[in-house]
């Protein structure tokens, strides 16, 4: 399956994502102090990409 012309740059696939995965999202909440050690990672606040 090809991939549309507008997700491809010169460099190959870099786009910028607007959802997280889970993984992600918990490493953002860790920096901003919102992650305790032993919280669950089902229902996770919702988090913006940083910049």
């Amino acid at each position: 399956m090809s991939q549309h012309k507008s997700l491809q740059s010169s460099s190959g696939l870099v786009i910028k994502r607007n959802v997280l995965k889970r993984f992600e999202r918990v490493d953002v909440l860790k920096k901003r102090g919102q992650w305790k050690a032993g919280d669950r990672v089902v229902g996770l606040r919702k988090t913006k990409p940083d910049v």
